[in-house]
C-alpha cells in the first residue's frame, strides 16, 4: 500500500505514549530511520512533554490521542506504546482514522481481540504490525544464522531466559495489575520469549506453565516458566523472573551435532537508555566477551555475533507503508503467541499440559 501523499517525502509518525517504551525505544528509532519523521508525541504528562521538547525540538507535543484522529491528513503512521490494556481501543481508533499502525507488544490481551484487529486492518487496507524488537537482538540474529547454516544440526531443545535481580517491587501497573490489565512477566518478557521461539521453530501444539508471584506487594506473576512443544518436535523452555540472584544462560540451544550458548543481554537497550543515537556507525556491535560459545565442553569456540539492528524494524515499517513491502512482523505469528499466553494461563490454573489446535 502507499500513502495518500506518495512516497516522495518522509512519512509522518505520531507516537502515542512517552514512558520508557516511547522515550527509550520508539522515539529514538523513529527519529534515526531515514524516510520517517517523528512529527508528534502524544502525552498529557508535563514532565514528559518537556522531555520531548528538549530532545526533539521539531516534534509537536499533543495532549490526547483524540487530537490525532482529528488530523488524518497530518500523520501517516501511529505508534502505540501505552499500558497494555489500552492497545486495542487505540489501535481500532487509529485504523478507523485511516492511519497505518504499529503497536508495542503485546498487540492485545487475547487472541480473539488480536484477530478482530487484524481483520479490521485487512478490511480497511491499512498496515498493522507489532513491535517485536527482540527479533533484531544480536544473539537472536546470530542464532538464526548458525541454525540456518546447519552448524547445530537438528535442534531438539531451546532454552531462553530473561532473568533479573529486582527483589524490591515497584508500584507500577506491570507489577500491581492483573490479567485484565496485562500485568506480569508473561505479558511482558514472556511475549518476547514466546515470539522468538515461534519465529525460530514454528507453531506450538502443547503448553505447560508455572506462573508464580514471589515478591511481597506484587500481585502479578514475577517468576514464570513456560514449556512449549513445537509441531516440528523442538521443545522450548522459557524462563522469566525478577528474582534471580544468579543468572542462567540467555540462550542454550541443543542439537544432534553440537550446542550453542550465550550469556548476557543484547546491548542496544543499554545504549538507548544512555541516550545514544541508533544510527551510530558501530550500532549493534557486541564485544568479543559477549560472543556465544559453540561446540562441546572442552572444545568451545566463540562465534562472532551479528550486529543487533532495532532500526531495521522501523525501516521495514517505512517500506511496508510507502512501497507495499512485507510487514516486519506478521500478525499470524503474533496471534499464535497470544494463543500460547492464554494456554499458559490455563495450564497454570489447572496444573497440567494444555494442547493447542494445529495451525
Amino acid at each position: 500500500m502507499t500513502t495518500s501523499h506518495g512516497a516522495d517525502r518522509d512519512l509522518h509518525v505520531a507516537l502515542i505514549g512517552y514512558g520508557k517504551g516511547g522515550a527509550v525505544f520508539h522515539a529514538p528509532l523513529i527519529d534515526a530511520v531515514p524516510g520517517l519523521r517523528l512529527s508528534a508525541v502524544v502525552t498529557g504528562n508535563p514532565e514528559r512533554a518537556s522531555a520531548v521538547r528538549e530532545r526533539y525540538p521539531h516534534t509537536e507535543v499533543i495532549a490526547s490521542p483524540e487530537q490525532v484522529w482529528q488530523r488524518p491528513g497530518d500523520f501517516d503512521i501511529v505508534v502505540i506504546t501505552t499500558p497494555n490494556d489500552s492497545h486495542v481501543p487505540l489501535a481500532h481508533a487509529a485504523l478507523k482514522a485511516g492511519m497505518a499502525v504499529v503497536v508495542d507488544k503485546p498487540l492485545a490481551l487475547t487472541a480473539a481481540e488480536a484477530r478482530e484487529l487484524a481483520a479490521e486492518a485487512e478490511r480497511l487496507d491499512q498496515m498493522l504490525t507489532v513491535f517485536h524488537n527482540r527479533r533484531w537482538d544480536s544473539d537472536f540474529l546470530t542464532l538464526w544464522r548458525i541454525i540456518d547454516e546447519g552448524r547445530i544440526g537438528t535442534v531438539h531443545r531451546f532454552e531462553s531466559r530473561f532473568e533479573r535481580w529486582r527483589p524490591e517491587s515497584k508500584d507500577t501497573w506491570r507489577e500491581q495489575g492483573g490479567v485484565e490489565t496485562g500485568g506480569g512477566l508473561l505479558y511482558d518478557l514472556g511475549t518476547h520469549l514466546i515470539d522468538q521461539a515461534v519465529n525460530l521453530f514454528g507453531p506450538v501444539t502443547r503448553v505447560y506453565a508455572e506462573l508464580d508471584t514471589r515478591r511481597p506487594g506484587v500481585t502479578a506473576d514475577d517468576d514464570t516458566f513456560v514449556a512449549l512443544t513445537h509441531a516440528g518436535g523442538v521443545r522450548s523452555h522459557l524462563w522469566m523472573s525478577a528474582l534471580t540472584a544468579q543468572l542462567g544462560p540467555r540462550f542454550r540451544v541443543l542439537g544432534d551435532a553440537t550446542a550453542f550458548t550465550t550469556r548476557g543481554l543484547d546491548g542496544q537497550e543499554r545504549r538507548l537508555e544512555r541516550g545514544e543515537r541508533p544510527d551510530a556507525p558501530d550500532w549493534g556491535e557486541e564485544p568479543k566477551v559477549k560472543w556465544g560459545a559453540y561446540g562441546l565442553d572442552g572444545d568451545l569456540r566463540a562465534i562472532p555475533s551479528e550486529n543487533g539492528n532495532y532500526p531495521a524494524f522501523y525501516a521495514a515499517v517505512r517500506d511496508a507503508v510507502a512501497e507495499g513491502e512485507p510487514l516486519p512482523v506478521n500478525l499470524h505469528e503474533v496471534i499464535h503467541g497470544l494463543e500460547i499466553i492464554e494456554a499458559a494461563r490455563r495450564s497454570d490454573e489447572a496444573g497440567e499440559v494444555v494442547p493447542l489446535p494445529a495451525t
